[in-house]
């Protein structure tokens, strides 16, 4: 009828780790009983992760006056740092510990002795004059095993009627009414120091720890037995009788089924035993689950010591094996009451105090595994739980915080419309379009005036089209990284940019070839003709085409996440593909732009009130400056800085070109239109 004890040992396992316990004391009986618990539980304990600080086992005792042995190291094992022990023995061995804390110095009242009490069902408090009179505050708090019960009707009424004067011929009640009230019956002591029993006592007066008026969980497992043997019984007879019933049956077969019942050995009645099932007054199933034994249903009980030193006995969870998986153990923790001495609650029962997230478990030599030291994460990893054994990395899209506890995920990063610096580029850019537009509009305007019209007015529009065509290309960089704005940003950019320069080339041309061909039997004569600049735009500008053509025919940009360049965010960016096709781009405008310097350079004396050359070289000048700065702040350069370079360098590069080239044309138009004339045109500088 009794539970088996695994249940109660993992019971016990499932408390500790409730409460993350792993450094406890154990106190058990020094019997075969004692050695089979501590053989049962001790795997458990090392199997979760729960360190036995000590064993201590106690010699057995059938009397309460009997001595213990080892005094003392039992003594200094109670006073000890630890808080939890479990104790496993009969009921004796609580009154024997008492007895060794109260010779200790117990009653000091500066003394506090706050531990927390394992208890298991085996232990009951017993009842004794001595103990009576004892100070129980130390098992305040304690949580005790116990077999499962239920409230049974009308069982309070039943012990409120017992009295050991009706019931003269059992001794057993006589012998428990005088130690429960000290007093005698005069047929059965012969000395009078104690008072005569009336059988007029009251139960209920007798407090709590020494005798409950509600039925304990031994008494509920009685209780069943009775019943079971019972219904078996039934069974038995019923079976039997159904068996004769189609017979005739006499008197004398009926006296003869009688005396079989009366010779009934204690084997016949197993059979129906482990068949039978019923519920009993409480309302609870019996029945024998695998023909062995009654269910495994442990109660937990806390004990809370009363200011006149008897216990409230509270309910406040079970073991349950037969419920579902998470409804095995239950614990409800506000129900619980912890011994007044504990600062933190629920109270702590530690070998050393635990690791914090951030920091991993060390083990000490010569140690149990329950201590250990605590030591920081290493750089680059994280511990997010208490007591872990190892840290980890983070996942590539998360960075770790400063204390190394957590993850935090990683912001996308990429230079957006609304960010402060993409809002300033943004605005330079359209400037710039705007103001290209309008020299545009002045130049069509004023087509016909001989400062337009010189050095090539087509390549001028051409030269201003490509330029307010890059101003725009900058909002391709712009935004989040898109397949198709990884395709066109940097070929786009490449294209108009070599248009821009191919155009400042050829005008540069121009001029030479103008003043060359001049010269009476010049070979140059022939070349200086009217196609001749526009050849040169279009085949540098095809050169670069086809470049831009094949790097996308092979390794095509795309959009691509940088998880290591940042450290707390994640870079949306394009990849180039080809990082070679990329700077062979850029070295071939740059090409263009060094010859279209060069000849500048070469050209820029030459008598002219209109030669564009000198314009040119600053611009290229310019020009050059900006891109060979471009490429090592670009290598440096991560996230939306180095999309932030490169569209500075476009602004600033089509800027150099504009400014340059075309302002001073502007400049005589608006401002000394009486230089725009053909006079200043022909006329030579002395």
């Amino acid at each position: 009828m009794v539970p088996e004890e695994s249940y109660q040992n993992v019971g016990i396992i499932r408390l500790f780790q409730y409460f993350g316990w792993n450094w406890v004391g154990i106190f058990a009986t020094d019997n075969n009983s004692g050695e089979h618990f501590l053989q049962s539980l001790e795997p458990l304990l090392s199997e979760n992760g729960i360190c036995s600080a000590f064993i201590k086992r106690l010699s057995y005792i059938a009397r309460l006056d009997d001595a213990f042995i080892d005094v003392n190291e039992i003594y200094s094992y109670l006073m000890s740092d630890i808080n939890t022990f479990i104790l496993y023995g009969e009921s004796l061995t609580i009154a024997a510990l008492r007895v060794i804390l109260t010779t200790g110095g117990l009653q000091n009242e500066n003394f506090v002795f706050k531990k927390v009490w394992i208890l298991t069902a085996q232990q009951e408090f017993i009842l004794t004059g001595l103990s009576r009179g004892w100070d129980l505050q130390v098992f305040h708090g304690a949580i005790a095993f116990a077999i499962h019960s239920e409230n049974i009707p009308n069982f309070r009424e039943f012990l409120k009627t017992t009295n050991p004067l009706l019931n003269k011929r059992d001794k057993f009640i006589q012998v428990f009414w005088e130690q429960a009230f000290d007093c005698y019956f005069p047929e059965s002591w012969e000395q009078t120091e104690m008072g005569q029993c009336t059988g007029n006592e009251n139960l209920e007066d007798i407090f709590k720890p020494l005798f409950e008026m509600s039925m304990t969980g031994h008494s509920y497992s009685v209780y069943n037995a009775v019943h079971s043997v019972a219904h078996a019984l039934h069974a038995m007879y019923s079976s039997q009788f159904n068996y004769n019933r189609g017979k005739y049956t006499s008197h004398t077969n009926k006296r003869s089924d009688a005396v079989k019942l009366q010779n009934l050995q204690a084997w016949q009645l197993h059979p129906f035993l482990q068949s039978i099932s019923f519920n009993n007054s409480a309302g609870e199933q019996v029945s024998f689950e695998h023909r062995m034994e009654t269910g495994g249903k442990f109660d937990i009980i806390n004990l809370e010591t009363l200011p006149n030193n008897s216990f409230q006995r509270r309910r406040v969870g079970k073991v349950d094996p037969s419920a579902p998986q998470d409804e095995q153990f239950t614990l409800d923790e506000n129900m619980l009451v912890w011994h007044p001495g504990f600062k933190q609650v629920p109270p702590l029962s530690l070998c050393n105090e635990r690791c914090q997230p951030g920091c991993r478990k060390k083990k000490k030599e010569d140690q149990p595994f329950c201590c250990y030291d605590c030591i920081l994460c290493p750089d680059g990893e994280i511990s997010n739980s208490t007591d872990m054994d190892d840290c980890f990395r983070c996942p590539e899209d998360h960075y770790l915080s400063n204390d190394r506890d957590t993850c935090i995920p990683k912001n996308i990063s990429f230079l957006s419309y609304k960010d402060p610096l993409g809002i300033s580029l943004s605005a330079v850019a359209v400037s710039f379009v705007l103001i290209t537009a309008l020299v545009l509009q002045i130049f069509i305007k004023h087509k016909d005036t001989p400062i337009v019209k010189a050095n090539n007015r087509n390549l001028t529009y051409i030269l201003l089209i490509s330029l307010l065509l890059c101003f725009l290309s900058p909002f391709l960089f712009l935004g989040q990284p898109e397949e198709v704005s990884c395709l066109l940003r940097q070929t786009t950019f490449a294209i108009l940019f070599s248009v821009a320069v191919s155009c400042v080339l050829a005008k540069t041309m121009i001029v030479s070839l103008a003043f060359l061909a001049t010269k009476p039997g010049s070979w140059m004569n022939k070349w200086a003709g009217r196609r001749l600049p526009y050849s040169i735009a279009v085949t540098c500008c095809l050169i670069q085409a086809s470049i831009c053509i094949a790097w996308l025919a092979t390794s095509p940009p795309f959009p691509d996440l940088d998880m290591h360049s940042g450290n707390k965010e994640i870079i949306l960016q394009c990849n180039e593909g080809s990082v070679t096709m990329f700077y062979c781009v850029l070295s071939y405008m740059g090409f263009l732009a060094l010859a279209s310097f060069t000849v500048a350079f070469l050209v820029r004396k030459l008598p002219d009130s209109f030669n564009e050359a000198k314009f040119i070289t600053f611009s290229m000048l310019a020009f050059c400056s900006v891109w060979i700065a471009f490429v090592p702040t670009y290598l440096s350069a991560t996230g939306k800085a180095m999309v932030a370079v490169e569209i500075f360098s476009i602004l600033t590069s089509g800027a150099s070109l504009l400014g340059c080239i075309s302002f001073p044309k502007c400049y005589i138009i608006l401002v000394r239109p009486d230089l725009n004339n053909r006079k200043q045109l022909i006329r030579i500088k002395v």
